[in-house]
């Protein structure tokens, strides 16, 4: 069962959702670029869903959950209509449910996990949105193709049933200092810009996923146009 912990915030969920929103805004707009080009992904990890519930009540249209089994034991009593996006690694074995309750899958990582979603999608008839993972940072710890290999891998799963590649998702140098995360960012900007460039048939490459509380506006300047939010709207979370 999961467990669900008491969050203290900084604010109500409304004002720190109206931060965040400011935040995005100033960032993108040192850039040329609008608010409304970034998507907000509200992290959900631990979150009760009463507090989710708040979230989309303020105008929070996509939540991303990092694990199928909380996902599961929460999703069946959020009936609002709202985007749901896999943000956390995937094993294998949770592909199915994966595919069952989501609608974005982020963290795709090989070639075994897609070619599992390709056929757990193909056989419930849906198409499922992925963006690839790419290990930017280099650390043992972080899940992700090597950036060297993003281009094959992606032509290698392109044409697969029951998926469709929009994008590419890194997670940044862990560091109390953003900035030590910006190389991270500019390496997969690089990456995604060559991969568009590229044209591969069945890719869309539309959504650079990076940036999260600690370094999201650091990721909106170097290119981001999703960043995962959680802590900065929740308030800091047991584990």
């Amino acid at each position: 069962m999961a467990i669900f912990y008491k969050i203290a915030i900084m604010g109500s969920v409304e004002e720190n959702i109206k931060s965040i929103w400011s935040r995005i805004e100033k960032a993108a707009e040192k850039r040329g670029r609008n608010k409304e080009d970034i998507k907000l992904v509200t992290v959900t990890k631990t979150v009760e869903v009463e507090r989710i519930k708040e979230a989309i009540n303020c105008g929070i249209e996509i939540i991303g959950e990092n694990r199928v089994q909380e996902a599961e034991s929460k999703f069946d009593k959020i009936t609002e209509k709202v985007e749901k996006h896999l943000v956390g690694h995937l094993q294998t074995n949770k592909a199915k449910k994966a595919v069952e309750l989501f609608d974005f899958i982020q963290s795709v990582d090989s070639q075994r996990i897609a070619q599992e979603i390709s056929r757990r999608a193909s056989q419930m008839g849906k198409v499922m949105d992925v963006l690839v993972e790419i290990n930017t940072s280099g650390e043992e710890t972080k899940f992700g193709i090597n950036p060297e290999e993003a281009l094959s891998f992606i032509k290698s799963i392109s044409d697969l049933p029951g998926i469709k590649v929009r994008g590419v998702m890194t997670i940044g140098l862990f560091s109390d200092n953003p900035e030590e995360t910006r190389p991270c960012f500019k390496k997969l900007k690089a990456i995604f810009d060559q991969l568009k460039s590229e044209n591969i048939p069945h890719v869309e490459m539309k959504y650079l996923s990076m940036g999260m509380t600690s370094d999201f506006e650091v990721a909106i300047q170097e290119g981001s146009n999703m960043v995962r939010i959680g802590t900065g709207i929740f308030g800091p979370r047991g584990l």
